[in-house]
């Protein structure tokens, strides 16, 4: 059903099913986006995860921070339909004073470390995660380096090791033709 039918019966579709929780539906150049309100969103990745849409697999989630504009976060999930070979974007968003949308480890296990990198680098905090817990940043990091807000800093890394300044002091880390395994 790949072309110009797919948006459209995908969004009837949703809107039948979700009504005005369903806030926007477009395509642009085939690739169809909706986007729910985060109360329901777990519940629509559920039902397009099953018949007859089929959308099985979570390629990407991520995050957009539109500050100054509210609501401020905009997660996007990207889903892929392989039987159908039909992409989706789903989108939903969350204000700046509460930046939290359910997790959806639930219905696509994969998520599990997605939302951990959205909470790490946005500070999108997803209610019902198992284990949200920084997954880029050192634990002891303050603050959300993604947000359009962080204070833009520097700070000085000191190596631990001993590194060579000079080309002919750096060890080489292939082995010579005819030597290693």
């Amino acid at each position: 059903m790949s072309g110009s039918a797919f948006p459209t019966l995908l969004q009837a579709f949703l809107a039948d099913r979700f009504g005005e929780d369903v806030l926007e539906a477009h395509a642009f150049r085939g690739d169809a986006t909706v986007v729910v309100r985060r109360e329901r969103v777990v519940e629509a990745l559920r039902a397009l995860r099953e018949d007859p849409w089929r959308f099985e697999m979570l390629v990407d989630l991520t995050a957009w921070d539109r500050f100054p504009a509210e609501p401020r976060f905009e997660v996007v999930y990207h889903l892929l339909s392989p039987s159908r070979g039909e992409r989706l974007r789903v989108k939903t968003r969350a204000p700046g004073d509460d930046p939290t949308v359910p997790s959806a480890v639930a219905v696509f296990p994969g998520a599990n470390w997605f939302e951990r990198e959205v909470w790490d680098l946005f500070g999108v905090r997803f209610e019902g995660h198992p284990n949200l817990v920084r997954i880029l940043m050192p634990d002891d990091w303050e603050g959300h380096p993604l947000r359009r807000d962080y204070p833009l800093t520097e700070e000085p890394v000191e190596f631990r090791g001993h590194v060579p300044k000079v080309p002919s002091e750096i060890v080489p880390r292939v082995p010579p033709p005819g030597e290693g395994p």
